[in-house]
């Protein structure tokens, strides 16, 4: 029986690039080492952080208090070498505490002068801790940094320098004094990342390196440019023309409205992802195939980065969550029945 002809694949890497991309595995293998000095497990979500930094994508942390999100979101950063900056959402939070704003200054020619003071914003690496506390106007701050890499005050636009990485999180148990971010400020995340509690072994892990000295200071294993150079590697790392279709056609699936949907799923669902779903399901695709040494994104690449790429962008129906079904079942669905078919 004749083999079917692989899908021709319009981009190549040169030899340069292939050496490169030895480099970023070489590089993400000290990296996991590093961040394992101080952080207990979490091997998924290290990896899903790596995947957003590498691809220019945004993340959104889920997990409840305790579970080591801004310790292992500061010593990321610390091992690039990149400025990072946390800001603690509160109901009181306004957008200028974010980015920055104009104080009046005495000169040294005695006259007095408006003067940009930078935010928190302005760093390489930000923590958006809790966002959903703020209130909207206040999250809306961080939509055209987020989007445009770009800060507007007072009619001044400030470039934001790269590499920029937005890290929010969102505590999924006390939900008192909170504003839902909007469906438009989720999409602009590329990633949803669920912690969840460590194993019991991971605990006394945690409970022995955490009651006794200070903890190690990290190596710096690459610097801002290193990362910019392999956020570009990235972009240019091959995908065969059937795995934009198989993208394509998962993300079509999720919407109720589209003929492809499955019958179980028209129920469950009011609204499903958009565009923006393919565009990252390919940059995550390529982000975890250059990290583990790949040349080329294959279907397992897609497939691992699909249940945090859908999350957060499928709103169920009533009917789904009186049945406790939740927007990550159905993505887990979908992604399994898209694995059997290809």
């Amino acid at each position: 029986m004749a083999q079917p002809s692989p899908s021709p694949v319009h981009e190549s890497l040169g030899e340069d690039d292939v050496q490169a991309i030895d480099q970023l595995r070489e590089a993400n293998a000290r990296l996991r080492n590093e961040l394992a000095k101080v952080i207990v497990g979490q091997t998924d979500v290290i990896e899903r952080l790596a995947i957003c930094l590498f691809a220019r994508g945004h993340a959104l942390l889920m997990g409840v208090p305790g579970l080591a999100k801004t310790l292992l979101v500061s010593k990321l950063a610390e091992t690039m070498s990149l400025k990072f900056s946390r800001i603690q959402f509160t109901p009181d939070l306004m957008p200028m505490d974010i980015t920055g704003t104009d104080i009046l200054q005495e000169g040294h020619n005695g006259r007095r002068e408006f003067q940009f003071i930078h935010g928190p914003v302005f760093a390489n690496i930000v923590l958006a801790d809790e966002i959903n506390r703020a209130p909207p106007k206040t999250q809306a701050a961080m939509l055209e940094a987020m989007q445009e890499q770009n800060v507007t005050v007072v009619g001044k636009s400030f470039k934001l320098e790269p590499p920029f990485l937005v890290l929010a999180t969102q505590n999924p148990v006390e939900q008192e004094g909170t504003y839902p971010l909007p469906e438009a400020q989720l999409d602009r995340f590329m990633f949803l990342i669920e912690l969840d509690y460590p194993s019991e072994a991971e605990e006394v892990r945690i409970a022995r390196t955490t009651t006794g000295d200070a903890l190690p200071q990290l190596d710096h294993l690459l610097t801002p440019e290193d990362v910019i150079r392999f956020q570009h590697l990235v972009r240019r790392v091959p995908v065969p023309d059937h795995i934009y279709t198989y993208a394509a056609r998962l993300v079509r699936k999720t919407r109720p409205t589209d003929p492809t949907a499955p019958a179980w799923l028209k129920p469950l669902v009011s609204w499903g992802a958009g565009p923006r779903a393919v565009q990252y399901l390919i940059l995550g695709a390529k982000a975890r195939a250059a990290l583990l040494g790949s040349y080329m994104v294959r279907l397992e690449d897609v497939h691992e980065v699909a249940v945090p790429v859908l999350t957060h962008r499928v709103i169920t129906t009533f009917a789904a969550q009186a049945e406790g079904i939740d927007a990550k079942k159905i993505v887990s669905r979908l992604a399994e029945e898209a694995n059997m078919e290809r």
